[in-house]
């Protein structure tokens, strides 16, 4: 057992399910239900972000007719997958989410004017909603789905189809579902602790 399950206030299938067995998949089966997709968020939104601010925003993609729209704009590689996946998600950042101040940071919510700056408000919603990715991720794997995060897109596209009125930005899509037949390739090096870790 490694020291991570020794050390892990979960139990040890929570761990695998979680982190050392999970895998981006490739290939997906079954269906993911409307109570699935709520409850992926619901379990997401929990995770820390700076002020509280919560830039992340989904677009579920369900129906063929969006579901084609955005195959059109994925990489080759992409394609195929994001077609006959069960569901996709399509994750954005509000660009203006410094306007919800008064509701994520009310006692706080003076601070708004920080981020009147446009680099400095687009720098902090787009770092925070890739953080909040990570979460909407283990929240996949905590309902026993696999995600298939991509990155190959042309994001541009995707915003002035989805998002025409340019207040999102996107940045991942997830593909959402079991497992299918040969989902996972040969499992890729992970770097060791020794390799990334210093203590100072």
């Amino acid at each position: 057992m490694s020291i991570a399950h020794q050390e892990a206030a979960l139990d040890a299938e929570a761990v695998n399910a979680l982190f050392v067995e999970a895998r981006t998949a490739n290939t997906f089966t079954g269906e993911v239900t409307d109570e699935q997709a709520q409850a992926i968020y619901e379990l997401a939104k929990f995770g820390p972000t700076a002020f509280n601010n919560q830039p992340m925003r989904v677009t579920y993609v369900r129906t063929p007719e969006a579901r084609e729209r955005l195959v059109s704009h994925m990489s080759r590689g992409n394609q195929e997958k994001t077609l006959a996946a069960p569901l996709v998600a399509v994750l954005s950042f509000d660009t203006e989410w410094h306007e919800r101040f008064e509701t994520f940071l009310p006692q706080a919510a003076g601070l708004k004017s920080m981020f009147d700056d446009d680099v400095v408000r687009y720098g902090t919603g787009r770092d925070n909603a890739h953080l909040q990715a990570g979460y909407f991720i283990l929240a996949v794997r905590s309902l026993g789905l696999a995600a298939g995060p991509m990155t190959g897109a042309d994001f541009s596209a995707i915003d002035a189809d989805f998002f025409p009125e340019g207040g999102r930005k996107s940045f991942l899509v997830v593909n959402i579902g079991r497992p299918g037949e040969d989902a996972w390739g040969p499992a890729k090096t992970k770097f060791a602790y020794e390799d990334v870790v210093e203590t100072v």
